[in-house]
């Protein structure tokens, strides 16, 4: 799988999910932390698109969790939000994100991050 669309708004989610695979992108969505955890130790996404303000666990600890564990380090972790702040960007980097996305977000430097994302996670 390449991406794994995680936020825990619908609209979001589907959006997302539909302007990817029309770009020939595989992808998975979650609603919340805890589910997107599930998925990334079940499907190896090579990039996790990822929401900070959900249910369960928010995005920082899940890109910070997924980042810790061996298993998935190398799995790529874009935040994707509206919390535009220079402290929240400084906390996703601090938690081992490696992109920051402000919403409203520019789809074709979503699309171009992500396949440069996606072709350096198959290179690896």
């Amino acid at each position: 799988m390449d991406v794994l669309v995680v936020d825990d708004e619908p609209a979001i989610r589907e959006t997302l999910s539909f302007i990817l695979e029309m770009e020939g992108f595989t992808v998975d969505v979650a609603a919340d932390g805890e589910q997107a955890l599930a998925k990334v130790h079940e499907n190896h996404p090579k990039v996790v698109l990822l929401d900070v303000m959900m249910p369960k666990k928010d995005g920082y600890r899940v890109c910070e969790e997924i980042k810790k564990d061996p298993r998935t380090a190398t799995t790529r972790v874009v935040i994707l939000t509206a919390m535009g702040q220079a402290a929240d960007r400084a906390r996703a980097f601090e938690v081992g994100a490696d992109a920051y996305i402000s919403k409203p977000f520019d789809e074709d430097g979503l699309i171009a991050l992500l396949r440069q994302l996606v072709a350096e996670g198959s290179s690896a």
